[in-house]
């Protein structure tokens, strides 16, 4: 408490404040608009953080991702059309309580029930990161090197099925991780005589390349969405009978997105099927699913907004993100010169807590903000497509070239949007390339630094128990998948 008041000290918590007000506006209209995901949302406004304080900057993205995840459920139960992955599952159920005229019953029990997960998920972010980043603590340069080789592990999970395409997108990220300078030697690498490149390529500029630039290709050759309809209903809260009947798959959805959340790879999309599916296993009501049951909104609502703050528990403790939007928070840590870890609550204790707070604000501020947001979403998604279109590529330009007023990294975001665009056609996955750019720096540095300890004796990763622990668990990791991989692809034989 000692340190959330004093990361919240003076006029410091006003901006805290209006950066998670503000972050959930931003989400809200972003999530509602079909195909802006949170993390394309948050990799939007990345470039605007530069010049904020690390704590304001972190908050504002992370506050996108909160309102993100409940206005993805807007055109869901409006015109059956998820505004995030994770809202495909409420649709089911959402948008049948539309056409029975009770689509203002449906957005107040998917705001209610945001609201019930965030805090839920929020409570679980607390206790569960400190604990892991006391532990991680007393690792040595061998155990984080461990620690980067266990997170490019979780390639494994992050591959769509597909382990081969996810270790191709891994190679690529790592091959852009080593472009620059050497971490020990100072040599220049992989610059091919270009100044530009002697700091690296920033992983800002890879983010907003293949989250948002990708997605607007992909959109462009979408045909458009339906459009909202000028519904009468206004936004109705669950009364104190409903409230009980909601608490049961509330319950089961915070579960659930607890478990998941954690998993690196998992995410709100899965969180929010599993709720789904496991509500309906212990309702009293399950023949009303898929037929307009309230119950078949609460629980997927509740289980990806917990998913919002439980995701963030490995980036934090361990600086592995486990999803892309999770990814978009650690690039903004980045930035601000801070590396998610457990050496993040020593070194900069403030941001921890002034985003523990944050998070706080930015679910209590999306239910304020959800009350008055309905009508200006349905606005939003009647709006020409190649509109928004230009009008979002416009902004993603602008916060790019405003980095460092460098045409070259607007030719570099383009280029990575046309890459990224190229391995969605080729259903390549592209969080693994993140988790390669993210991590490469941690493993080369790290292994670098042993070396030098151990005078270039490699038996230091194995003497060293806690390394030697993470390596076999990632060598277990790898295995099971890679046999799973197997197994099923023999069985679809």
């Amino acid at each position: 408490m000692d340190a959330l008041l004093q990361s919240l000290s003076g006029y410091a918590w006003l901006w805290v404040i209006a950066a998670a007000f503000g972050g959930v506006l931003w989400g809200i209209l972003g999530g509602a608009l079909p195909g802006i995901s949170p993390s394309i949302a948050m990799a939007l406004l990345l470039p605007f953080t530069v010049g904020m304080s690390p704590t304001i900057a972190i908050v504002l993205l992370a506050s996108v991702y909160v309102g993100a995840e409940y206005g993805g459920s807007i055109p869901a139960i409006l015109i059956r059309t998820p505004g995030t992955n994770s809202a495909s599952a409420t649709v089911i159920d959402g948008y049948e309580m539309a056409r029975q005229g009770k689509a203002g019953e449906a957005l107040g029990i998917s705001l209610m029930s945001g609201l019930v997960g965030g805090l839920f998920g929020l409570v679980v972010l607390v206790i569960a990161t400190e604990s892991l980043a006391k532990v991680a603590l007393a690792f040595t340069p061998a155990a984080y090197f461990s620690l980067g080789i266990l997170g490019l592990s979780v390639i494994a999970s992050l591959s769509g099925g597909t382990l081969l395409k996810g270790l191709i997108a891994a190679c690529l990220g790592l091959m852009i991780a080593f472009i620059g300078s050497d971490p020990v030697s100072g040599v220049s690498r992989f610059t091919f005589g270009s100044s530009d490149l002697l700091d690296g390529v920033k992983p800002i500029i890879i983010m907003v390349g293949l989250f948002a630039v990708t997605e607007m290709l992909v959109q462009i050759g979408e045909p458009a969405w339906a459009k909202a309809d000028k519904i009468s209903s206004r936004l109705k809260l669950p009364d104190w009978a409903m409230t009980k009947r909601l608490f049961r798959p509330q319950a089961i959805g915070a579960a659930v997105g607890t478990f998941e959340g954690v998993t690196p790879g998992a995410g709100g999309t899965v969180a929010a099927f599993m709720a789904y599916s496991e509500s309906k296993r212990w309702s009293q009501h399950p023949e009303e699913y898929g037929h307009g049951s309230p119950e078949g909104v609460a629980a997927p609502e509740a289980a990806n907004n917990v998913v919002t703050a439980t995701a963030l528990v490995p980036l934090l403790s361990l600086g592995i993100p486990g999803s892309n939007s999770a990814a978009i928070l650690m690039g903004g840590f980045l930035i601000h010169g801070l590396q998610p870890g457990p050496m993040l609550f020593t070194k900069a204790p403030d941001v921890v807590y002034g985003l523990y707070g944050g998070l706080f604000v930015a679910n209590i501020a999306m239910l304020l903000i959800g009350l008055v947001i309905l009508n200006p979403c349905i606005w939003l998604v009647n709006r020409p497509k190649p509109y928004l279109i230009a009008g979002i590529l416009a902004l993603v330009m602008t916060g790019v070239y405003a980095l460092h007023q460098s045409v070259f990294d607007i030719a570099m975001t383009l280029l990575v949007g046309v890459l990224g665009y190229g391995m969605r056609l080729l259903r390549i996955p592209v969080l693994p390339m993140v988790l390669g750019l993210v991590l490469g720096y941690m493993v080369e540095s790290n292994y670098r630094r042993s070396l030098l300890i151990s005078g270039g004796d490699h038996s230091i990763f194995m003497t060293d128990w806690v390394s030697a622990g993470l390596l076999v668990l990632s060598l277990v990791l790898a295995l099971y998948t890679g046999i799973k991989e197997f197994t099923e692809r023999k069985s679809k034989k």
